[in-house]
């Protein structure tokens, strides 16, 4: 039975209902929403909050927590494993940005090489890492 590492993904609405996607700084052409593992006895909020401020440098008075879903599964590609897991289990929190000023930074981390705004209907699934696109469409 494969074994899951909690993970949390972190999907930031702006003020026109576009959400933002990172591009992987390891994987030109790889987008994906903020995300990464919940440490032990970490709450999906402290997570998730801990997450985007590490990733994007945004702190929580740059948003509001409107909903959360999950979890959801996948599996790594069969030779690949993450801290001995074979997959990662997400809860998906959804914030709105209520600071029009806020800057997202990507000098924080070298997680994203790039981000961009999309309407959710617009997100192509050739973006998405194969392993995620079931995930994806699911949240979606």
């Amino acid at each position: 039975m494969p074994t899951y590492r909690p993970n949390v993904a972190f999907i930031l609405r702006n003020f026109t209902g576009e959400i933002l996607l990172g591009e992987r700084s390891d994987r030109a052409g790889c987008w994906q929403f903020p995300q990464g593992g919940r440490e032990r006895g970490e709450s999906l909020i402290a997570s998730a909050e801990r997450e985007v401020e590490e990733e994007l440098g945004l702190t929580p008075d740059a948003y509001r927590i409107v909903s959360q879903k999950g979890p959801y599964r996948y599996l790594f590609p069969a030779d690949k494993k993450k801290r001995g897991f074979a997959g990662q289990e997400q809860h998906y929190v959804l914030a709105d940005l209520i600071k029009p000023d806020t800057v997202i930074r990507l000098d924080v981390a070298d997680e994203f090489q790039n981000i961009r705004w999309i309407a959710p209907k617009s997100c192509d699934l050739h973006w998405i890492a194969p392993m995620k696109r079931e995930v994806y469409i699911q949240v979606f």
